[in-house]
């Protein structure tokens, strides 16, 4: 701790009183909880003395218990295939785009929406979901997902006919709001369940779970439902789908309501521990979002996160059209084109997670993973009309590996740049980004393939990735998580603290969000 820091504490703990006697101490705003007893953080003129002297501070706590759960897998598991079974519904339309558009009579703009209303309904909600996720907590919001998710599922099952192509709309935005209960929470479950060396690949478990349903979305649809020229036996394949997939959300939504877990009673790790610390009932979301919002490195990150994926959902939604003007005919492997990208990402996702356990080099990984996107959207745009489509799915493998291998990425980076702050604002802010610049580089890439080819399409997502890429490169590293966790472990620990440590589960004061 540097000595103006230590001045600072020394002022502020002389104002309070002595913590360690009394239990509690007072400042003027924001309000949190030490044995039991409430304390408050001076909000002041400047957020960045307010973040630096949350993680200075850290050193005054004791160290608490910490605790590993053999559940926290179990936990992990069941949210990847909630997350999965609702993935899979978003590219299940736009990877046959051609058959729903001859089924519903319907323009391809239309079978676009299909997939984009995921990215405009993500959007309206992140708010009032970021602000459930804090208060309600993560189990309420998990279950509310799984419910929206089965509901939407069984909604599709009566559509299967020419004329009800307003009512599967229907049913695709209820299944878009249960993705707004599940994008932010993968960061959030794995700095609640998971330790220090493991946190960034359980996130990117977490992840591997949404693109492995979206890499099924791919698959399965175009084996499904083959391009038949008879409407009835079309409708018959249409309708099985939808069967299949309401069963599966169905069972997923049992599974959760009985096994899905808050937390683990003794948190995973000392920043863990001192965030459930630091948020209190008094708890304010907004000014939580103030915070992020005027942290100068994390709205980059915001930014140029919101390229990267945003251009992973424009090429995902407009895949279809993409193969299908180079080879006609190929639907099923569009479709298998979309699984390699996705399966390559998911490698990459999991690479990335490990990386990140082991050199905690945050800044450099994101910024190389960031450079090999552009490359390999380089790579597939001037070989996708080369008229080999082996050459395609080995390009399009490259780009998924680097490209969707950047999720858990960002979601981590996000963490380090934002702590105390909650997982599920920096991740739900992030995912914020990527929808709408999947809104815009969808429409905007859609109506340049219309007019002028893939070629001109791809170029034009080449150019805000080279930005994007540009734009990374003066992120600043501050891993704020990192300094709280050495900080509270080289902190010695006294017989007294030790009895507090004991007793943590039972005397810490527990949030009305947790």
């Amino acid at each position: 701790m540097n000595m103006s820091s230590l001045d600072e504490s020394e002022k502020w703990m002389d104002s309070c009183g002595d913590f360690r006697d009394e239990g509690s101490y007072q400042t003027k705003d924001s309000t949190a909880c030490y044995g039991g007893h409430k304390r408050q953080f001076p909000l002041g003129d400047s957020i960045d003395t307010l973040e630096h002297l949350l993680l200075d501070t850290a050193q005054l706590f004791p160290l608490m218990e910490t605790k590993l759960y053999r559940r926290r897998w179990v936990t992990l598991l069941l949210f990847s295939i909630h997350s999965m079974s609702n993935a899979f519904m978003w590219p299940q339309y736009s990877i046959i785009s051609n058959i729903f558009t001859r089924f519903y009579n319907i323009d391809t703009v239309a079978v676009d929406w299909l997939s984009m209303v995921y990215f405009l309904t993500y959007v309206l909600l992140i708010v009032p979901v970021s602000w459930a996720l804090d208060n309600r907590g993560i189990r309420d919001v998990v279950v509310a997902g799984s419910a929206f998710n089965c509901i939407g599922a069984w909604i599709k099952t009566g559509t299967a006919d020419p004329s009800m192509f307003a009512m599967t709309f229907v049913g695709q935005f209820v299944c878009s709001v249960a993705t707004a209960h599940i994008l932010g929470i993968p960061s959030r479950l794995a700095s609640l369940w998971f330790g220090q060396q493991e946190v960034s690949t359980a996130c990117s478990i977490g992840v591997l779970g949404n693109q492995l349903g979206i890499a099924i979305g791919f698959l399965v649809p175009p084996i499904l439902v083959p391009n038949v020229g008879d409407v009835d036996e079309l409708a018959h394949h249409i309708r099985f789908m939808f069967y299949i997939s309401a069963g599966v959300a169905t069972f997923v939504f049992v599974l959760v309501v009985i096994v899905f877990q808050e937390r683990p009673e003794i948190p995973p790790t000392q920043s863990q521990a001192q965030a459930r610390i630091s948020r209190s009932s008094d708890y304010s979301y907004m000014s939580s979002i103030w915070r992020l919002l005027c942290n100068k490195a994390f709205m980059l990150l915001v930014i140029t996160y919101g390229l990267n994926v945003g251009c992973f959902y424009a090429i995902s939604t407009l895949l279809n059209r993409m193969i299908i003007e180079h080879y006609p005919g190929e639907e099923v492997n569009a479709g298998r084109i979309g699984l390699t990208i996705i399966i390559a990402g998911m490698a990459g996702s999991l690479i990335c997670g490990l990386w990140l356990d082991k050199t905690k080099t945050y800044k450099q990984t994101t910024l190389v993973v960031y450079i090999l996107s552009l490359v390999g959207m380089l790579v597939y745009t001037f070989t996708l009309n080369l008229g080999h489509l082996w050459a395609v799915f080995i390009t399009a493998g490259s780009l998924g590996f680097f490209m969707t291998g950047y999720l858990p990425l960002g979601f981590e980076f996000a963490v380090e740049l934002t702590f105390p702050e909650s997982e599920g604002t920096s991740s739900g802010l992030l995912n914020c980004s990527a929808q709408i610049f999947g809104i815009i580089f969808t429409i905007g890439q859609g109506k340049l393939i219309d007019k002028w080819g893939t070629l001109a399409g791809n170029v034009f997502l080449c150019v805000f990735l080279l930005i994007g890429t540009i734009m990374t490169g003066f992120i600043k590293s501050d891993l704020r998580r990192q300094k709280a966790n050495q900080r509270a472990e080289v902190q010695p620990v006294s017989h007294t603290e030790s009895m507090t440590v004991q007793n943590y589960g039972a005397t810490a004061c527990s949030s009305s969000h947790e």
